[in-house]
């Protein structure tokens, strides 16, 4: 087997490109974005929202590219900058090469939707099933139009098992995705009231995410989360489907796999469950119960392409939160004292309700020492539709019930929360996280335990930053310097 992901020659009928210069012997990887192309790679030049990738090809030259796909109408401006496979339109020729790396792959495919959890679900399976052989899954949350074709075309021919995320925010989106993904193995880890600016209700988005099952090959294995209300409409969806199988987590006890006993600690969880008949106990690298809930989806998706229960789990004892999406990091309010440290959660990668109230859920778990507090800083939320101030102030219960001591927030739209809040327990309010930053800087103290949570739109992942810069440990600050 070829050390190339692709041979030249064998782009050709994929791409439906006709080439112009002579074909390299193979390119090593697939790019659509100069910053990150390695040399070797094939570069597409994909026509973005705010961008064409037609005016980077000669960045994409000069950092090595082995070749590149254009259309017909640059080609002839392009042409002297090196090899060219000319096609009509870039985007559908990555597509035909995500068909044919499908098409000639012998992997087993697990495919993951869902309205919250989708991301840190595909994480846990890449950790689990690579600890079992060769495999590839979806780089960060390329999920879309895009980064589902661009993840297939980058699928090794050598890959034992795949796990790709499949998102949506309008209705048909993943019908079209999973037709190229074709999965053995498709979860829905949630259904949750977002995007509802596109969407009549949460009914409909729950229709819009049972479109992954239609997309599963003869035989496959349907799982779904049968603790939400929508379950019924996802059930019917994956029975009538190709699925031989259709099985269910939760802590529902009817479940396939079902939640038998949580017990949280501040940076893993000890988990019970029953899965399948057989009882499985395991520590889970991730605080929350919402991600023990998930991982319940990982062991029957993992147990479904054929992992024995013994594996899985010790697999999941090593998953532990991504940047922004609850990895906690102590830091330090004095540099010179090391007791003045507090913990800072960070969320702040995107937010809807169900995710946020999970996220305070793990604040409400989180043990301040000694004077120190549960402070929330929270953002808007977006694409909520017109019931976005009230889904914001209904959050004031879940921060009550989990005796958050203080909160922060930023934009308009969690003005509404903040306004519902008791006044001993309101920080501050700002219009946008770079205004909230410095008063958020100025109440810390030493025991805190600090959750930044919001959409990305909010861009209070910079207040996260800007706090991490700013309360850096000695330690980590010198390795930055």
């Amino acid at each position: 087997m070829s050390d190339y992901l692709w041979s030249g020659l064998g782009l050709v009928a994929p791409l439906r490109a006709r080439v112009l210069g002579l074909p390299p012997d193979g390119v090593g990887g697939i790019s659509i974005d100069t910053r990150t192309l390695q040399p070797g790679d094939l570069f597409f030049a994909i026509k973005g929202d705010n961008s064409d990738g037609h005016d980077y090809v000669g960045a994409a030259f000069a950092r090595g590219a082995a070749a590149a796909v254009v259309d017909e109408a640059h080609s002839d401006a392009l042409k002297h900058l090196g090899t060219l496979y000319i096609v009509h339109d870039v985007l559908k020729a990555m597509e035909g090469l995500g068909r044919a790396a499908r098409k000639r792959s012998k992997a087993r495919i697990i495919a993951v939707t869902g309205s919250v959890g989708k991301t840190s679900t595909k994480e846990a399976l890449r950790k689990v099933l690579s600890d079992a052989g060769p495999t590839h899954a979806s780089d960060k949350s390329y999920n879309n139009h895009w980064g589902v074709p661009l993840m297939l075309a980058r699928l090794p021919e050598s890959a034992r098992y795949a796990v790709f995320e499949i998102g949506m925010n309008h209705p048909g989106e993943i019908t079209a995705l999973v037709d190229m993904v074709r999965p053995h193995v498709a979860v829905v880890t949630n259904v949750a009231p977002v995007h509802l600016e596109h969407f009549a209700n949460v009914e409909a988005i729950a229709q819009a995410k049972a479109e992954i099952f239609p997309g599963l090959v003869k035989g496959g294995v349907a799982i779904v989360n049968r603790d939400i209300e929508t379950f019924p409409i996802l059930e019917e969806a994956a029975r009538a489907s190709p699925a031989a199988y259709v099985l269910t987590f939760g802590a529902d006890s009817a479940a396939d796999a079902h939640l038998a006993q949580f017990d949280a600690e501040e940076t893993f969880s000890r988990v019970s469950a029953r899965v399948l008949g057989q009882d499985v106990n395991f520590r889970l690298g991730a605080p929350g119960r919402h991600m023990a809930i998930n991982a319940l989806a990982v062991l029957l998706a993992a147990r479904a392409v054929g992992l024995d229960f013994a594996a899985i789990a010790a697999s999941l004892a090593d998953v532990a939160p991504a940047q922004g999406r609850g990895a906690r990091e102590t830091l330090q309010l004095d540099r010179d004292d090391a007791s003045s440290g507090f913990v800072l959660i960070d969320e702040s990668y995107n937010a809807n309700p169900a995710s946020m109230r999970a996220a305070i859920d793990l604040l409400g778990s989180a043990k301040p020492s000694g004077e120190g507090r549960r402070i929330a800083v929270l953002g808007d939320m977006l694409e909520l539709g017109p019931g976005g101030p009230e889904l914001h102030e209904a959050l004031k219960d879940d921060l009550l019930r989990n005796e958050v001591d203080l909160t922060f927030a930023a934009g308009p739209l969690s003005r509404h929360l903040f306004d519902a809040l008791p006044s001993e327990k309101r920080g501050a309010w700002a219009e946008s996280g770079a205004a909230l930053e410095p008063q958020v800087a100025e109440a810390l103290r030493p025991g805190d335990v600090v959750m930044v949570k919001a959409s990305n739109g909010s861009k209070l992942h910079a207040l996260a930053a800007g706090l991490k810069a700013r309360f850096a440990a000695p330690e980590l600050q010198k390795i930055e310097d």
